[in-house]
């Protein structure tokens, strides 16, 4: 396949990693952007990139693993986006939940993470078990879940109640989402896009985010819809049909960046 045809293709995907990841939409995206100005001067880059998805994504690790701190946030030295940034610099995603977030939210194998993370295949399953282990011992939320189709809804709740957090209320309409958060005041809301009135929970969202500042997982069946780069972003996204595992390891991300001010 084409590098721009690959690129072009699995962007959006490798962008959404990056941000989970992360923990920042700034962050995430500035290491893609890392990666590719770094193809555009080294042919050898070029070519690993070009060969597979796993070979995107392998060079991207090592990118993430190279750059750290040295990667220039944008928004300007002494912003709030700026100081935030730098504070999860510090927070670095250890490799076992690097792990699990190449398995739950990018479905690549065990074999494939192994090759993407630069370790034994045999280890990626203890890496994969920890990172599991850790989320479920980890900080406890309470959630606000806007979805309008009930057994998605239910799913949702036990896979929320599964981790220890608690599930504050769930709406089905961009009003009612806004009234119980006002109720609740969650740590954190898990939001589908479009609700059962027709009305959309990104302009939910933004209600509440207007009013308070707090992380939001978006919910949608075209994630490559909302990562075009056109208009504003979402930093957290789950892509339906999901796995509980793909749930469970976004909200342990969100947990994981809990101690420092959400990025929209």
């Amino acid at each position: 396949m084409a590098l721009s045809d690959l690129i072009a293709k699995q962007l959006p995907y490798l962008r959404r990693y990056a941000r989970i990841l992360t923990g920042s939409q700034s962050l995430g995206d500035g290491f893609v952007r890392e990666l590719l100005e770094a193809a555009l001067v080294d042919a050898t880059l070029r070519e690993q990139i070009s060969v597979s998805r796993v070979g995107l994504f392998s060079a991207f690790s090592r990118i993430y693993a190279a750059a750290g701190a040295e990667l220039t946030v944008s928004g300007g030295v002494g912003t709030a986006e700026a100081e935030t940034a730098a504070s999860r610099l510090d927070l670095v995603t250890p490799l076992a939940r690097q792990a699990l977030l190449l398995g739950a939210v990018e479905d690549f194998s065990e074999r494939e993470i192994a090759e993407i993370l630069n370790c034994p295949e045999e280890d990626v399953r203890s890496l994969i078990d920890s990172a599991l282990a850790d989320i479920e011992t980890g900080s406890r939320l309470n959630v606000l879940i806007i979805e309008d189709e009930p057994l998605i809804a239910f799913q949702i709740e036990e896979i929320v109640g599964s981790l220890g957090h608690l599930a504050v209320g769930t709406a089905a309409t961009h009003a009612q989402a806004v009234a119980l958060f006002d109720q609740h005041r969650p740590d954190l809301v898990l939001a589908d896009i479009q609700l059962a009135d027709g009305s959309s929970g990104i302009d939910a969202v933004n209600e509440i985010l207007s009013k308070f500042s707090v992380p939001v997982v978006f919910i949608t069946a075209f994630p490559e819809r909302l990562l075009t780069g056109e208009r504003p972003e979402p930093t957290f996204l789950i892509t339906k049909p999901f796995s509980d595992d793909f749930v469970r390891a976004t909200i342990g991300q969100v947990a994981f960046f809990g101690s420092t001010a959400p990025l929209n």
